[in-house]
Order: C-alpha cells, then structure tokens, then sequence
C-alpha cells in the first residue's frame, strides 16, 4: 500500500513540472484537429440520423408528449446532440489513450526513470511493435466489452461502474506494459503483473474513474453552443493529462516495483558471497602470559 501511495502522490507532484503540460498538448492537437474533422464532414449527418431514429419510436414520441405536457418541451432540442456526442466520446477517449500511448508514455518513462532510477538496467523486454499491437489488442477487447455491455448502461448503477471499469482494464494494460517495456526483461514484467495485478487494476480503474469525469464538460459543449468551440477542447485536453498522470502513476509504481524485484532476486546471491578475511595484526594480538607465538614461556 505504501508503493501505491507514493507512487500516486509523486505521479501528482510530476503533472505541475512544465515538460509534463507542454507533452500533454501535443494530443490534444491532434485530437481538436480530429473532432473538428469529423463534426465538419459527419456532424448534419448524425444528428439527422439520431432525430429520424428517435421520431420513428413510438415510445420516445410519447416521452415526448409528456415532456411538452409538463413544460419541458424543449429537452427535445438537445437530445439529439447529447446522444451524438456521448457516442463519440468512448471513441475520443479510446484514441486519446492511443495517442498518449504513444506520444507521452515513452517521454514520460523517461522522465521518471532519469529521475529516480538512473542506475536501473534497462533490458529492453518490450519493443516498439509489441508495444503497439499489445495497446491495439486491447483496445479491441475494450471496445467489444463496451459494444457488449451498452444495454446493461440503461441499469442505474451499472452505468457509473461497467465504463470505468473497462476503461480501468484498458489503461492499466496499456500503461503498465508501455512502462515496463524498456526497462524489465520478458520474465520481469510477467512477474510484476502476476504479483502486483490487483493493485495495477486498481490503478487504472481510479484513471477510468477521473478520466470520465471531463464528459461533464464534453455535454457542456451541448447545452452552450457558444462555448462548444471551448469547453470540447478543454474536455480533451482534461482527458490527456489524466492520461499523462496515469502515465506517471504506473512508471513511478511499475519502476519502483521492477527495482524492488530485482534487489530481492540479488539478496540470496549477496548473502552467499563470502566476506574478505580482515588482516590481522599478529603483533597487536595478547597472547596469554604475554609471550607470543614460538616464543618461550619459561624465560
């Protein structure tokens, strides 16, 4: 517990360092330049598809009417934006952690390992391709688990728990690996996800947790037309620098962990190694009676 909690609190204290903000806008570049790309070219055509879905429904055309009867008529308005945007958001979310995976992970291991562990072997367990098709593996898992548990979101409270979760999966999965990859051997990294799996998880649903917590102001963009241009782009740059803090949170967690891994494997070899004979002075050595050795007692 103590590794977790240090871990965290200097993940927390390494997000203020200038280097960590200025790395985390670099997502969020290409990010803005997406959405921008997709709401340009799609965004008519998606809300036309929602508003055709939902007037064709004969349940939503009466949730409708009682909307209108009670004086909340124009809830009708925004609710096809909410719905587009909510749909996007998962996608946003899944290539924002692409991008940091492979923008930020590498730069802030780095920074982590110069810091801290400068003198830890790096045996480069994980190469760039591994690295690569282990994220994009586990985002299809992630994305199937997704696509498979959207009817169980209409349950209350499975809503605030299945996304995080997943997204918990997903980031610890990505992260520990891409933290791990440089520096722990094959065998190393599999030891540390057997023995530290639980708090890793952990980890990553805390992420999952505050990483769902900038949708507030992605739904803003909806509700305010005029601040869409702003609160989108703030929305996603919250959403790369939680997962440049996650980042953070599992190389200082999975290095700390790999150092101890190794200190222990290297205790049992240290304690066989014997220790050099100190000299021994004869000359300072009392000898019973005062004589010393080949000398004569009798004299």
């Amino acid at each position: 517990m103590n590794l977790f909690l240090d871990s965290f609190w200097r993940a927390l204290a390494y997000c203020l360092r200038p280097r960590v903000i200025a790395l985390s806008f670099l997502p969020l570049v290409l990010m803005v330049a997406l959405a921008l790309g997709l709401g340009y070219f799609y965004w008519e055509s998606a809300m036309d598809w929602v508003r055709g879905a939902l007037e064709a429904s004969s349940i939503i055309n009466q949730v409708w009417a009682w909307l209108q009867s009670v004086g909340a008529g124009s809830l009708k308005v925004v609710l096809a934006p909410l719905i587009v945007i909510f749909a996007v958001t998962p996608v946003i979310v899944v290539l924002s952690l692409l991008l940091v995976a492979v923008l930020m992970t590498p730069a802030l291991t780095l920074l982590v390992a110069e810091r801290r562990f400068p003198q830890l072997e790096r045996k480069r367990g994980g190469s760039l391709l591994a690295s690569i098709l282990w994220s994009l593996g586990s985002t299809l898992l992630a994305l199937i688990a997704i696509i498979i548990s959207i009817p169980l979101w209409l349950v209350p409270p499975l809503i605030l728990l299945l996304p995080p979760l997943i997204w918990g999966w997903l980031t610890y999965r990505v992260m520990a690996f891409d933290a791990l990859a440089e520096h722990a051997s094959l065998e190393e990294r599999r030891e540390i996800f057997r023995r530290h799996r639980g708090r890793l998880l952990g980890i990553g649903v805390l992420c999952g947790y505050l990483g769902a917590a900038p949708s507030l102001i992605w739904a803003s963009g909806a509700l305010f037309a005029t601040m869409f241009v702003i609160l989108v782009p703030l929305a996603i740059w919250i959403y790369t620098l939680v997962f440049a803090f996650s980042s953070l949170w599992f190389a200082h967690y999975c290095l700390a962990a790999l150092q101890a891994l190794r200190a222990e494997a290297a205790l049992p070899v240290a304690t066989l190694v014997p220790l050099a004979p100190a000299a021994i002075d004869v000359q300072a050595v009392t000898w019973p009676n005062d004589t010393t050795p080949g000398s004569n007692s009798s004299r």
